[in-house]
């Protein structure tokens, strides 16, 4: 239950989807990283007129503003994405239920 669809919204007229994810427990180390996942699936999937806001759902994490910076930041997703060691984390996180 880390995404439910009811947490996943999409407004396609004004090309908008946003995401919210529950991490399984409220110091999950590994949140960073499912947002990042998240976001890269969808970018791989979407058209590149979408907007994406991919967020941990609020009250459910310790540093759910930190995490919520970071993956707002596209700045920093495109420097993780270029990290190759990362990016193949990321990939193999795809993998497994692509």
């Amino acid at each position: 239950n880390v995404v439910e669809q009811v947490r996943v919204k999409v407004n396609d007229a004004e090309s908008t989807v946003s995401v919210e994810f529950t991490p399984t427990i409220p110091h999950c180390s590994m949140a960073t990283l499912i947002g990042l996942s998240i976001k890269v699936k969808l970018l791989r999937s979407l058209p590149d007129r979408f907007k994406l806001d991919v967020h941990i759902t609020p009250g459910t994490h310790a540093s759910e503003h930190a995490v919520n910076k970071q993956l707002a930041d596209k700045e920093r997703v495109a420097a993780a994405l270029e990290n190759s060691h990362l990016l193949e984390v990321v990939n193999q996180c795809l993998s497994a239920r692509s």
